[in-house]
């Protein structure tokens, strides 16, 4: 553990590639680390959604020892926040020692203090904070190990939804890695409009394919004319696979093409020797939660902790929050083309 006197902070500076590859390279080593620390969503996140970041690492004799990305979302609507890491299902501290991690959170506290936000929050697996307030009850994820062979994948998936995707494969379903988002974006905003929610922008999901290169990909799933059903945008980090985006046509349902997907995204992941399938973040109670249990997986409870500055509760931006059930049936009724243009300028500050 590095002298205390010895460590210093910093924050991340997007714009010079050596400090970049050394937080990623950071990153890639540390075990608490996860896909959402890597140093590109500072770009993202300030280009794309208009956010200010504070992308903060702890360094003590020239090697870091911990990060923390941290973004500030002011909205009239949401409210004023400061969070490690909007639309990421994972964030806060990674660390290799406490000392570091100490210092990385008090200086979040520092600035949130500073900017005047209403609440800090850190997107934590585990609990790291018993004293203070936490959304452990809404998100869970979903992880489990890739089994060596293509048969044993099949074999580990639960008897009915290992038939719905034999019923995929009987009729002919082809899956694509596509070069662009051109077709995942089609269906994924047709997807979420059909829920009632606003959806992120062509460009945002561009930007990810931009910035991450190979480490982010499009399955797309066709019918055998080549009609598209369903899409995924998955990221890859070390030995997992994590979809995180995905959309559907109405017609994918009664053909079995969500199933099909994520078995195939499962075999080509087996093919590359990958280890981990992370099948992400769900809110308890919804469709993709039943569909993943259905699926063999268990729900891992999610720890979002807050400090509270200018609230007396913790914020309940989500579709499950009943006060936005009539904006989300307004928000079916509108032209998708509106919605397209207009979802992006409200849902960058959800997160």
């Amino acid at each position: 553990m590095p002298d205390a006197t010895t460590l210093s902070l910093h924050r991340l500076d997007g714009s010079r590639a050596d400090e970049v590859a050394r937080w990623d390279a950071f990153v890639t080593a540390c075990p608490e680390a996860t896909f959402f620390h890597r140093a590109g969503w500072e770009r993202i996140t300030r280009e794309v959604l208009r956010h200010d970041t504070h992308f903060l690492y702890a360094e003590s004799r020239g090697q870091i020892r911990g990060v923390l990305p941290l973004a500030r979302v002011q909205s009239r609507l949401f409210g004023h926040s400061l969070s490690s890491l909007p639309f990421a299902a994972y964030g806060g501290v990674a660390a290799l020692d406490d000392e570091a991690r100490t210092a990385l959170e008090a200086e979040a506290q520092a600035i949130a203090q500073r900017l005047g936000v209403e609440h800090l929050e850190l997107r934590h697996i585990e609990r790291r904070h018993p004293d203070w307030p936490a959304q452990d009850q809404l998100y869970v994820t979903f992880r489990k190990p890739i089994e060596p062979t293509e048969e044993a994948n099949m074999q580990a998936i639960p008897r009915k939804q290992r038939a719905m995707v034999r019923k995929g494969i009987k009729l002919g379903l082809v899956s694509h890695i596509d070069p662009g988002v051109d077709r995942f974006f089609a269906l994924y905003a047709s997807n979420v409009h059909r829920h009632g929610t606003p959806a992120l922008s062509r460009r945002y999901f561009q930007a990810l394919r931009d910035t991450f290169g190979n480490d982010c990909e499009v399955l797309t799933v066709t019918d055998a004319e080549g009609k598209p059903l369903t899409s995924v945008l998955s990221f890859y980090f070390r030995d997992e696979v994590l979809p995180t985006f995905a959309g559907d046509d109405p017609a994918a349902r009664d053909l079995a093409a969500n199933d099909f997907k994520y078995w195939e995204l499962m075999r080509r992941a087996c093919e590359r020797g990958l280890k981990v399938f992370d099948y992400g973040r769900s809110k308890v109670g919804t469709g993709p939660y039943a569909f993943k249990r259905n699926w063999g997986f268990e729900p891992t409870p999610l720890n979002y902790e807050y400090r509270l500055y200018k609230r007396d509760g913790i914020p309940q931006n989500n579709p499950a929050n009943p006060k936005y059930k009539l904006m989300i049936e307004t928000w079916r009724r509108l032209p998708l083309p509106v919605a397209n243009w207009l979802g992006p300028h409200i849902v960058r500050n959800l997160g």
